[in-house]
């Protein structure tokens, strides 16, 4: 004890954490964790290749058992646990793991299901013929040498490597305070990258990316984007999104169904967790529309199908497994190795300039050792060829000398003829064949030979065969070929440009034989998921309330009914609330919302959230940024991307408050008389916005302008005080214009009569009104259809469109719908075709969808049917045309707001008395 306390040292405990850590960090990060830049890898494969290579466990021989292996590596060279060695090695052998396996499994070596390995004592392996290439030539003395653990040892410091191993197979670990994730890329297109840099070493990051455009994982999959990629190969770190390929297909018995065939999945993902997560996702119906999920997987690829429900639109359900599970993963890379023995981040150049550097060392240093055993033999065969020359006179010296020891010095001590050798040695160079070391008195020195010790004793061993002709031919021929290749030697190592032609000629040769196809997709442009590809494709029906609500339901919550049914209520409304805009439009469609103040808005259908039948939906204000009085009177159903596109690279379109387009005509106000049929104004034609107000107010302004969404909205038109936008339409510049007041007028005219305007410019007028009045409804009228006018106490009509007059912009115009006490004020008026279906909307909130072929047809200067039974205070405020109508089902359960068919009955029979009223007469 007395002696072990003398052992005991006081120290300061803060110092010794510190330099012990360091210690430790320093051991971890240069000893296990990174890998080397030049052969990229870490120690323990670097050692598990190297205890094979001694085993003899070469690609063409038999397996051995793992355990072998393992027990020579822990034992010799890696004083770790065997159960880590073991997964190394297991590792190195799964196809789905290294991009090109260097050991060559026998048995179960896992599977991308997350099965383990079986245990080391049953599988077999050895090294695959691509890992002879990392070792090819460690016997002549390319690389640095260390002890092992216990000094008993020698193993290499580095690999010798021929394949740009960093890069090809990459590599992963975390050390103390850093981390290293580098993804694995192809053989073929990584050496294309090393010759063209080669070639040139002033490439750009960039330039080099054409022969390297990304990682190429076992796995294969696709690649996202390439920002991620380029911001990688620039600075050593990026984030690249892999996402796994999937194929829709209609099933073959299905019938309207679809099934998901998933065949790659991203690089590391297990398969089986994969699966359990989508079932666990489909159970807790976070993921909708998958009936029935199984793994088809075999010792043919991967198989994973996915079946649908019927009618579920494929590309939906996939966007859906793209965003909730890891079908679409990141891949974080993060290029850190060991150069020179100190951790760097290494971009693209660096990782290859890294490699060339290391395969020129290893090229010169090869060169050099086998120039020293080129020297040696032509040295031998030298002295062998000057004692063949003078055969009789050696065999008498070696024949008269009483030892081996004594011959030897005579042989040493005698001036030979040289004949033989000297016209060779002359052509090749005095010193060609001549040892670094060989001392000055040995060799061809005034037209004798002298032999050295080595020459001595190789031609004392020399066998008697050796004395014939022929063999003394072969000895000749030998000598010739060892001159030749020294000469090449010399020139490798003289000439930096032959040397970079030997390396390139070593780097085709391994292209040759291992190069193969890329696996990984890259998709160029990034794919991003967004919201909308997560909903379904639908028709919604949109609506927005008097009070400032806005919600949206699928079309086919609403089933057709007859005409003057109570129907199924659209919203649940407070007191003096209604619905006020209605549309039906694509769930994928983007929407112009005009504002009172003449301000327009960008939302997406599916933006506007989905509620049910009853809820009041969610306040404007929680959408857009309405300023305080600010609502909604207009809504317009446009395909934004496509009008992008169209719009291309143009200049802003914000126009300075009040200026006209380019060429552009302020019409006056003129008033024109009633009767008269103006003469068209020719115009090009265009894709335009028309717009109408509530004080008679039109114009007309290029779509284009409303390309480019804003966030706080634009200005649509410059409105006089208390006027509101009423309408707006998409037109073609060359269509024609209806306009609806309040009194049951309506205008008919030319759109050309509307000169083109910006966006912010006031308009011209488009109907005079009278007190009181104002515009209700604005139409841009097709071929064929039929105008159907409602009352706000729920009567209407179709009216032929031929029936209305063509005027001139800016008259009263004339009699759509009689107006009286029965009917109440012209609320709305649309334009329909027979088969077709609209939607009734009352002031309580009230939704009556009913078809246009209920609805009898009758003249301009009549009073119309009921189209819906209101109750007291009640009132009609809108309609809108369903675009899509579906069946009528009668048999559906009567719910609150529906009637009986007994009901229905009584209205129609009202409607027989109504039909038979006189005219009241035109304006």
């Amino acid at each position: 004890m007395g002696e072990l306390a003398k052992e005991i040292l006081p120290v300061n405990i803060e110092d010794e954490l510190k330099q012990s850590y360091l210690d430790y960090a320093m051991s971890v990060i240069v000893g296990r964790a990174l890998p080397d830049a030049r052969d990229g890898l870490k120690p323990v494969h670097r050692r598990v290749l190297f205890a094979m290579s001694e085993l003899g466990n070469d690609w063409n021989k038999p397996y051995k058992k793992s355990a072998r292996v393992v027990g020579d590596v822990i034992g010799k060279y890696h004083p770790h646990g065997d159960t880590a060695v073991y997964d190394t090695i297991v590792r190195m052998a799964q196809p789905f793991s290294l991009r090109y396996m260097l050991v060559d499994g026998q048995g179960n070596f896992g599977s991308v299901d997350g099965d383990n390995a079986a245990a080391m004592r049953y599988t077999e392996v050895r090294m695959s013929k691509l890992a002879h290439e990392l070792l090819a030539d460690l016997d002549k003395e390319t690389v640095d040498w260390v002890p092992n653990y216990d000094g008993t040892e020698l193993i290499p410091a580095v690999m010798p490597t021929k394949i740009p191993n960093l890069l090809v197979n990459g590599s992963s670990g975390i050390a103390v305070g850093m981390a290293t994730n580098i993804p694995p890329h192809n053989l073929s297109e990584v050496i294309d990258g090393c010759l063209a840099l080669m070639d040139n070493s002033e490439l750009t990051v960039d330039e080099l990316m054409q022969y390297i455009p990304g990682p190429d994982f076992p796995t294969a999959g696709i690649i996202n984007g390439r920002a991620g990629i380029i911001e990688a190969y620039r600075t050593g770190r990026g984030r690249i999104y892999i996402r796994a390929r999937a194929e829709i297909e209609d099933m073959e018995k299905g019938g309207n169904r679809q099934q998901i065939i998933v065949t790659e999945l991203p690089y590391q993902l297990n398969k089986a967790r994969l699966i359990e997560k989508i079932a666990e996702l489909v159970k807790e119906k976070k993921l909708e529309g998958i009936t029935e999920l199984r793994d088809e997987s075999d010792k043919d690829g991967m198989r994973v199908v996915i079946e649908l429900r019927r009618g579920e639109v494929g590309e939906v359900v996939l966007n859906n497994l793209y965003a909730q599970t890891q079908m679409q993963s990141v891949f974080g890379i993060n290029v850190v190795a060991l150069v020179d023995g100190q951790p760097r981040t290494l971009n693209l150049k660096d990782m290859l300039e890294v490699f060339i550097r290391h395969r020129r060392e290893v090229v010169t240093r090869r060169t050099v050792f086998e120039l020293r055993k080129a020297r040696e033999r032509g040295h031998i065969l030298e002295g062998q060829a000057v004692a063949l020359s003078n055969i009789d006179p050696v065999i008498e010296l070696i024949k008269n000398s009483p030892t081996p020891a004594e011959a030897k010095e005579r042989l040493i001590a005698t001036a030979w003829a040289s004949s033989a050798v000297e016209a060779m040695v002359e052509r090749a160079g005095a010193d060609s064949c001549r040892p670094e070391d060989l001392a000055p008195q040995y060799g061809l020195r005034d037209g004798k030979y002298y032999l050295s010790p080595e020459q001595a004793q190789a031609i004392l061993e020399l066998r008697l065969h050796r004395l014939t002709g022929l063999e003394h031919e072969k000895l000749l021929s030998e000598y010739q070929e060892i001159l030749t290749l020294i000469g090449e030697l010399i020139r490798i190592l003289t000439s930096p440009e032959r040397l970079m032609e030997v390396i390139r000629e070593e780097l085709e040769k391994v292209k040759a034989e291992f190069g193969d196809a890329r696996r990984t997709e890259i998709v160029a442009s990034q794919v991003d998921l967004t919201i909308a590809d997560l909903i379904t494709e639908e028709e919604r029906v949109v609506t927005i309330s008097h009070g400032g609500y806005a919600k949206s339901q699928p079309l086919a919550a609403y089933q057709a009914q007859r005409r003057g049914g109570r129907g199924k209520s659209a919203t649940g409304v407070k007191d003096e609330d209604y619905i006020e805009h209605l549309l039906v439009a694509n769930s994928h469609a983007t929407l112009l919302l005009f504002s009172s103040k003449g301000k327009v808005y960008w939302l997406k259908t599916f933006e506007i959230p989905e509620a049910s039948r009853t809820a009041r939906g969610r306040p404007l204000v929680n959408l857009l940024p309405l300023d305080e009085g600010e609502r909604i009177t207009a809504m317009l159903q446009i395909d934004l991307e496509a009008l992008q596109r169209e719009a291309g690279d143009e200049d802003d379109l914000d126009e300075a408050e009040g200026v006209v387009l380019e060429g552009e005509v302020v019409e006056p106000e003129v008033e024109e008389v009633e009767g008269d049929t103006p003469e068209l104004v020719a115009e090009p034609t265009g894709a335009y916005i028309f717009m109408a107000t509530a004080f008679g107010t039109v114009k007309k302004t290029p779509l284009v302008q409303f390309s480019k969404p804003r966030s706080s909205g634009l200005i649509a038109l410059r409105l006089d005080e208390g006027d509101t936008l009423i309408a707006a339409a998409i037109t073609d510049g060359a269509k024609e214009v209806m306009l609806f007041s309040s009194a049951g007028k309506v205008i008919r005219f030319a759109e050309s009569m509307v000169r083109t305007m910006g966006r912010t410019a006031r308009g011209v007028r488009g109907m005079r009104l009278g007190k009181e009045q104002q515009l209700i409804s604005m139409l841009i009228p097709e071929s064929g259809a039929q105008i159907l006018t409602a009352s706000e106490r729920g009567f209407g009509k179709r009216t032929g469109l031929g029936k209305f007059p063509r005027r001139g912009r800016g008259g009263q115009g004339v009699i759509a719908m009689v107006i009286n006490e029965r009917n109440g004020k012209l609320v709305g008026a649309i334009q329909v075709q027979d088969g077709e279906e609209i939607m009734l909307i009352s002031d309580q909130g009230t939704l009556v969808r009913t078809r246009v072929d209920e609805v009898s047809s009758s003249g301009r200067n009549t009073q119309g049917v009921t189209l819906i039974k209101l109750a007291k205070d009640e009132t009609l405020v809108g309609l809108e045309r369903v675009q899509e109508p579906s069946g009528v089902d009668e048999d559906d359960e009567l719910e609150d707001g529906e009637v009986t068919a007994d009901a229905v009955a009584e209205v129609q029979a009202d409607d027989v008395q109504q039909d038979d009223a006189q005219p009241a007469g035109d304006e």
